[in-house]
């Protein structure tokens, strides 16, 4: 077997020809170029024969991603790929994938994810069988990705822009999720029941937030390409003495111990920023306390911190507190917090059990929170979150739709906006609906409801504000007729300068 070093224009163009036939692109490797590159050729002699190709993977790499290919398959050639680092075996796939993926948190099915040490690694290639006269060409490319880069995965099929439905506060085996086993007996719930149920009832997003732990990623990785509906964002709930909070998007461990070592609210939000996530308060008006240790939020320091969301309607809290809105409802600390930072409200399930009926609060997707997004993907999900795009349903009724529009001479201002108008400026606000059944819209402004109606189906609620100088906060509430909150929306911040 021949090492070649990849330089020439006529490899290069030789390998355009078996990435086209190969279909080499793929959502499952990051879309910068390779970091490095291996290439060679194998012959007769390599028939049944092993040979391991080294390759340096440099400190601070968080995450190794490997493409491999090579032109001989017409030819049944077989070139089986393994990896490992300096301490043996991390993985063998044979010739059935074509890409992988090793990280401390998770790694490719047949792979081992652990501590992306450096130095010296090896591609461990096998050759089963190569015909004689036949020459066949293989190339590896290789990522090594830094602390806050994407983490590849299996591509779900996108919808393109959209409204997309949600759950973003799950537990499964990992943490303290429990469901009946065939006897009846409680034991540690699978993932794949969390998904089974999400799927079934129409989501098309969940975050899986096991508390303090990331070990749910290495099944969710092995999960993803059968649930290719479902988007899996990467989740943790991290629990703390002083309350809890969920982190997307970040595979690796948040540090739980607040308090510790000097370790502060702002700086773990920080980190998470730093690695492309969000960070959300959960349940914020629970009890703490021995009833539940840490659920209320009593961070240290400003209550909402530099935090993206607030979980404002909790599964858990809406069953204990016997309404979405009740006794422990976090919308107060929503509003409150909106007023001096935009943050977006949220909802989650906080389900411990995936087989929990789903008519119940607290059942996966009840409540579900619906992002406006560019496309079905991590990136455009957190996205539609970081701007607000959100409204919170606590029916899960498919094809629901909230959203609110504030209207100047000169300023247009939408759902999760913040928008700046001279002193005077009226507003006209339109607040959109599409719900099954008769409600109830208002308006809320300030806390003050400033206009409501009863709709059937679909509906538009226009009222003209002017606002007080200052800031104001405006969003829009559907509540059915007998009063119950279906449909909680995102605010408008308006800053009306001072005459």
């Amino acid at each position: 077997m021949k090492l070649l070093c990849v330089t020439s224009i006529r490899w290069m163009l030789l390998w355009v020809g078996v990435a086209a036939a190969a279909g080499a692109v793929s959502a499952q490797v990051p879309a910068r170029s390779p970091d490095r590159i291996l290439a060679g050729t194998i012959t007769r002699a390599d028939h049944q024969h092993y040979r391991d190709v080294p390759f340096i993977v440099p400190r601070g790499t968080t995450r190794l991603v490997i493409a491999f290919d090579h032109d001989g398959r017409d030819q049944k050639t077989v070139i089986d790929l393994g990896v490992r680092d300096a301490r043996g075996f991390r993985g063998a796939s044979g010739g059935n994938k074509a890409e992988l993926t090793i990280s401390a948190s998770d790694a490719t099915p047949a792979y081992l994810a652990g501590r992306i040490a450096p130095g010296r690694w090896l591609l461990a290639l096998a050759v089963p069988n190569i015909r004689a006269g036949v020459t066949a060409h293989w190339r590896a490319r290789l990522w090594f990705l830094k602390p806050g880069e994407p983490s590849p995965a299996a591509p779900v099929v996108d919808r393109g822009p959209g409204w997309y439905r949600g759950d973003l506060h799950l537990h499964s085996a990992h943490s303290d999720g429990v469901c009946a086993s065939q006897s009846g007996a409680k034991v540690p719930c699978p993932l794949v029941k969390t998904l089974e149920a999400a799927s079934a009832r129409g989501l098309d997003f969940i975050a899986i937030t096991d508390h303090n732990t990331v070990s749910q990623l290495d099944a969710a990785r092995a999960l993803q390409p059968l649930f290719d509906r479902l988007l899996l964002i990467p989740g943790q709930e991290v629990t703390t003495f002083f309350g809890h909070f969920n982190v997307f998007g970040v595979s690796e461990p948040i540090d739980f111990r607040i308090g510790a070592g000097g370790r502060s609210f702002a700086a773990t939000v920080d980190r998470v920023h730093a690695l492309g996530g969000l960070v959300s308060i959960n349940h914020p008006a629970l009890p703490s306390g021995e009833i539940c240790m840490g659920c209320g939020w009593a961070m240290p320091g400003p209550a909402a911190i530099g935090v993206d969301a607030i979980e404002a309607v909790n599964g858990g809290a809406w069953r204990a507190g016997g309404t979405p809105d009740g006794a422990f409802s976090g919308i107060g600390f929503w509003a409150r917090a909106v007023a001096d930072a935009p943050v977006t409200a949220i909802g989650g399930s906080d389900n411990h059990d995936a087989t929990q009926p789903g008519e119940t609060p607290g059942a996966i997707g009840r409540p579900t929170t619906v992002v406006e997004a560019s496309a079905l993907t991590q990136q455009a999900i957190l996205d539609g979150i970081r701007r607000g795009r959100v409204f919170v349903d606590m029916d899960a009724g498919a094809g629901s739709l909230l959203d609110v529009v504030a209207t100047s001479v000169a300023v247009e201002g939408r759902m999760g906006e913040t928008i700046s108008a001279p002193a005077g400026t009226g507003f006209d606000v339109t607040v959109t609906v599409r719900l099954r059944g008769h409600y109830r819209v208002e308006l809320i402004v300030n806390d003050q409801r400033v206009g409501d109606r009863f709709f059937d189906e679909a509906g538009h609620l226009s009222v003209r504000i002017a606002p007080p100088s200052g800031r104001s906060i405006i969003r829009p509430v559907v509540r059915t007729a007998e009063g119950r909150l279906v449909l909680l929306g995102n605010a408008i911040r308006i800053d009306v300068a001072r005459p």
